[in-house]
């Protein structure tokens, strides 16, 4: 199990939400290509970005701060927020990054899973972030009727690289992660895991790594090593070890 480091973009700049509201946003750099370098020194072996503006508006919002990233790092990123169609997977892909996150998409537009995983192999992750065992899309500001169980299926036989979980009531709240509903969801499909939303410190890190054999491939955290209730190169010193 690996810990993904996270840069949410808002403007252009590095932000957090609570619980995914765009007007709950505290920003912690203007400068997103340094901080990627910050986390790749601490020895971070893959970043994980979201164009916050481009979840909401449907389309990418911060490409020139993904530039800037690339940029600035040689460790791969993901990227997800506002990838809706393939010609915005092509135009990631083709500038440096190394994957890409369908979140809203897996759940409206199947089909172009399907297409992307067989286009770009190894390069398409599903997003699913859930809200009472719900789905939810559109930067969370929807809450679907579709059960988390039964996209995490679907994507699974696309040919998803893996699935990325989160639990939007814990993320940005620094409350502990949801490890009980990931490990559910970890047993229930055969694709790898990768938890996110709410991780506050090194209990939840040993939390995870300790069903990491389950199929939880790696943990994504955000606040947490911004605030400094998380120190990043303790738990990556960790993971390595465990």
């Amino acid at each position: 199990m690996i810990v993904i480091p996270a840069i949410d973009l808002k403007e252009g700049n590095c932000v957090r939400l609570l619980q995914g509201r765009m007007e709950d946003a505290t920003v912690y750099s203007e400068s997103p290509g340094g901080q990627a370098k910050a986390f790749e020194d601490t020895g971070a072996e893959l970043i994980h970005v979201v164009d916050l503006n481009g979840a909401f508006d449907g389309r990418p919002r911060n490409l020139d701060s993904i530039r800037e990233i690339i940029a600035a790092v040689k460790v791969p990123i993901e990227v997800g927020g506002g990838i809706r169609d393939l010609a915005t997977i092509d135009l990631l892909l083709g500038m440096g990054v190394s994957r890409v996150i369908l979140g809203t998409a897996a759940l409206e537009v199947p089909g172009l899973v399907v297409l992307a995983c067989k286009k770009h192999p190894g390069r398409i992750v599903a997003g699913i972030d859930a809200k009472d065992g719900m789905v939810a899309v559109r930067g969370w500001g929807d809450v679907s009727k579709v059960k988390v169980f039964d996209l995490a299926k679907k994507m699974e036989d696309a040919g998803v690289r893996a699935i990325i979980y989160t639990d939007i009531s814990r993320d940005g709240m620094l409350t502990g992660h949801n490890v009980e509903a990931t490990l559910r969801l970890a047993e229930f499909v055969s694709v790898p895991i990768i938890a996110s939303g709410g991780v506050k410190d090194m209990d939840d890190i040993k939390a995870l790594a300790a069903i990491e054999d389950k199929g939880i491939e790696g943990v994504i955290t955000g606040k947490a090593i911004y605030t400094g209730s998380l120190d990043l190169a303790e738990a990556i010193a960790y993971t390595k070890s465990s």
